[in-house]
């Protein structure tokens, strides 16, 4: 771990690769950067060459990786306390909320997932539920999550900055996003033979990855992407098939990019989404209603799209960006027990 200076912000979080959570994490360090607050991006363990590494620096941004497990976390909050301990994720988040309470130090933590998980992440998961009481802040990103969790749990929702429109109008429809059940990625690549005249495009990886690529010729596999920056713009709409969400990161960055999304009515996407006018809901999991949904995206004219892509841009603008949504997180730093320097 490099050398820090106490009393900074500390993002915590234990992550191989990149995805919702990872892109939150590095929204809001920029956020509070942007602002002077002293943050830091923290990793657990090291699992090798992380993406998110070169966006922190190039943001000049701090970022530490610690031993690993509960006594690597120990031995560097003893060696410099955070001001705050803002955890990410299950194992971190109940390592973080102990070590804060011994530590006597203030610990938020953010709740990102819908899902239950599978196998031994249940058990991790229900654990993280029940140690929530030990944070001074809970945080939820959508009222589904919130409703497991204490009753003093907040819903603030992700937030993402605007960015600029859409330069063209590809008849492409995407799923961006991790290739496992709970995404339904296989969902997604049903729809391709349900729609023609559309391009499906399946960005990211995982372990349903193989056996959709083998089961369906038609849609594109395009990888992992190390930044849906530069590919937005590829994309004419975003698919989001999750059986099980919170407020997707991936559907956020769509919007601020002029891109509408079509998404099953789960986790905090119907609050995000104003059906027919930023983009369409669907009953979860009925894909004859998703696939007609696709078909309504396809069947707009230049005008209908473009009116469209601005509905998606003004929702974001005005409930999804970081100065619409930071400060009610500041407040629950605050109400934990954080002092800003000077303040």
């Amino acid at each position: 771990m490099s050398p820090a200076a106490p009393g900074a912000i500390w993002l915590l979080l234990d992550s191989r690769s990149f995805g919702g959570v990872e892109s939150h994490v590095l929204t809001l360090a920029a956020a509070l950067h942007a602002r002077n607050m002293p943050v830091r991006v923290v990793f657990l363990k090291d699992h090798g060459p992380h993406p998110m590494a070169a966006a922190l620096a190039g943001q000049g941004i701090a970022c530490d990786v610690l031993a690993g497990g509960w006594r690597g976390l120990r031995a560097a909050l003893a060696a410099v306390p955070p001001g705050l301990l803002h955890t990410h994720g299950y194992k971190v988040g109940v390592f973080g909320r102990v070590a804060a309470r011994l530590g006597g130090f203030p610990c938020v933590s953010t709740y990102h997932a819908g899902e239950p998980g599978p196998g031994m992440v249940r058990y991790y998961n229900i654990l993280d539920r029940a140690t929530a009481g030990l944070a001074g802040g809970i945080v939820a990103v959508s009222r589904p999550i919130a409703d497991r969790l204490p009753r003093r749990t907040r819903v603030i929702d992700n937030f993402v900055p605007l960015a600029a429109g859409p330069t063209r109008w590809p008849r492409a429809a995407a799923f961006v996003g991790r290739l496992s059940h709970e995404k339904g990625p296989d969902l997604f690549c049903r729809l391709s033979g349900q729609v023609p005249g559309v391009e499906f495009v399946l960005y990211g990886d995982g372990p349903l990855g193989a056996e959709l690529r083998a089961a369906y010729p038609r849609v594109r596999f395009a990888g992992q992407q190390p930044s849906m920056a530069g590919v937005w713009d590829e994309i004419g709409l975003l698919c989001m098939t999750s059986r099980h969400e919170g407020l997707p990161m991936a559907a956020l960055e769509a919007m601020a990019h002029g891109v509408p999304v079509a998404a099953f009515a789960v986790g905090g996407l119907p609050g995000l989404i104003d059906a027919g006018r930023n983009g369409w809901l669907v009953p979860p999991l009925d894909l004859p209603a998703f696939a007609a949904a696709v078909r309504a995206w396809a069947d707009l004219d230049a005008a209908g799209r473009v009116a469209c892509s601005r509905a998606a841009q003004a929702t974001i603008a005005a409930r999804y960006t970081p100065e619409a949504v930071l400060p009610r997180l500041l407040e629950v730093y605050r109400e934990a027990g954080w002092r800003p320097a000077g303040g």
